[in-house]
């Protein structure tokens, strides 16, 4: 089996799978922030909750609580994300930013789980609350994760920080189900019913939310092809290349929630211009597909005697 040469990209600056740099963008001070914001709120709220004997700012605080752990991770994840490789670790560790979004989004589901279940009981068992302090500290939480979330707002091509908006911008949706209940509560002295529905509406678009996050980080922690990225596509780009006559053990997968990768095994039998051909199909990847670290290795022989040349083997 012919191999006379293989390359990988390494001119990262603009290569990744959503078109945009391969250094993560630095959300550092966006998680400092949102994480001292939400943490100093989750203690008011609780002290407010205990004094005001409402279960929906006691269930509000744990919530945003589990939001500020998810928060951490996904800082954490995002600091590794900036280590360089090492001797084991050869990637470095930017598989831990698919994690995160995945542990994010399992979280935040437990935490709809707790909403829903607190919401059943206290519609079996209406509680009266003291509205006003509810209103107030609920409307503070709604000021609170809504600028958090904003922090968020442009890395959305990142499921680590989509991951992280959608936690600050859920939690901002359920406070102001607190603050829109204990208001309609307060004016007509009844409808103790109305926040623990209001909160299981919020829960199921919160499910609807965050199914999409969980399903696209398994996938990407399963080492699928990124969603942007069309297979074919790149097979029969490939395919073009001058020289090429077959494609085989075509493999692309994401690094990072921001970077892809690719491998292929190319049959050029003319190969007479190894590295100009190299650098070029890598630079028509990158700038065409976003896949910012290729590996191609040429052969020039029969395809055929290749051993990872049928579809079927890995």
């Amino acid at each position: 089996m012919p191999h006379d040469a293989h390359h990988h990209d390494h001119d990262h600056d603009h290569h990744d799978h959503q078109g945009h740099s391969h250094a993560p963008k630095d959300f550092g001070p966006s998680f400092a922030v949102g994480v001292g914001l939400n943490t100093g709120f989750v203690l008011i709220e609780g002290l407010v909750g205990l004094g005001s004997h409402s279960l929906a700012l006691l269930a509000d605080a744990g919530h945003n609580l589990s939001d500020v752990m998810a928060l951490l991770i996904a800082w954490g994840a995002a600091v590794m994300a900036r280590r360089p490789p090492s001797a084991r670790r050869t990637y470095g560790l930017r598989k831990g930013t698919i994690l995160a979004s995945l542990g994010n989004a399992v979280l935040l589901l437990i935490a709809v789980g707790v909403i829903a279940s607190e919401s059943a009981r206290r519609l079996l068992e209406p509680t009266t609350i003291a509205t006003l302090p509810v209103m107030i500290t609920a409307g503070i939480g709604v000021v609170i994760n809504t600028a958090t979330a904003l922090m968020f707002l442009r890395g959305q091509e990142d499921l680590n920080v989509r991951s992280a908006f959608l936690h600050m911008a859920t939690d901002a949706a359920v406070s102001l189900a607190v603050v829109a209940g204990a208001g309609v509560m307060m004016l007509t002295g009844g409808f103790v019913w109305l926040d623990p529905a209001l909160s299981l509406i919020i829960a199921g678009v919160i499910v609807l939310g965050t199914w999409s996050l969980l399903r696209d980080s398994a996938d990407l922690a399963l080492d699928a092809v990124p969603k942007s990225i069309d297979v074919a596509a790149v097979h029969a780009w490939l395919a073009g290349r001058p020289g090429v006559t077959s494609v085989h053990d075509l493999h692309i997968w994401a690094m990072s929630t921001t970077e892809t990768a690719l491998t292929v095994h190319l049959t050029r039998p003319e190969n007479t211009d190894p590295d100009t051909f190299l650098h070029d199909a890598c630079d028509g990847l990158a700038h065409r597909f976003h896949i910012g670290h290729c590996t191609l290795q040429i052969e020039t022989g029969d395809a055929t005697l290749c051993r990872l040349s049928p579809a079927e083997t890995v």
